[in-house]
């Protein structure tokens, strides 16, 4: 489970590192704010287009990943809850109703990041 926590890190990492790198330079390698850059304020047709794939690429990996950390909370909660209420049988009833309760409060939580994400393609 640490190799895979590990992982997720390196490459949330890289991407928070390597994609100003990305929109910092044209095509041709060079930086935008250099005098050559400016006088061709207009941006062509492949730049347009590539701007909206990074973004429609930026709003799907932000809903996948809300939706993987959704579904990794809700299952560590039901996992949690079968624990305990094997554990005390007597109490299974309450134990039910705040697992339900936590579940729907994840839900709503992801349900919002999700319209957030989709919102900003």
């Amino acid at each position: 489970m640490m190799s895979y926590l590990r992982m997720g890190l390196v490459a949330l990492g890289l991407i928070l590192f390597a994609a100003p790198m990305t929109f910092a330079a044209d095509e041709n390698g060079t930086e935008k704010d250099t005098p050559a850059a400016q006088q061709n304020d207009e941006p062509t047709a492949a730049e347009l287009g590539r701007q909206k794939f990074n973004i429609y690429l930026g709003g799907s990996f932000g809903a996948g990943l809300v939706m993987l950390a959704a579904g990794f909370g809700i299952g560590k909660i039901g996992s949690s809850a079968v624990e305990s209420m094997s554990r005390q049988p007597e109490v299974a009833g309450s134990i039910q109703t705040a697992m339900i309760i936590s579940a729907a409060l994840i839900e709503g939580a992801t349900f919002f990041a999700l319209v957030v994400c989709l919102l900003n393609n």
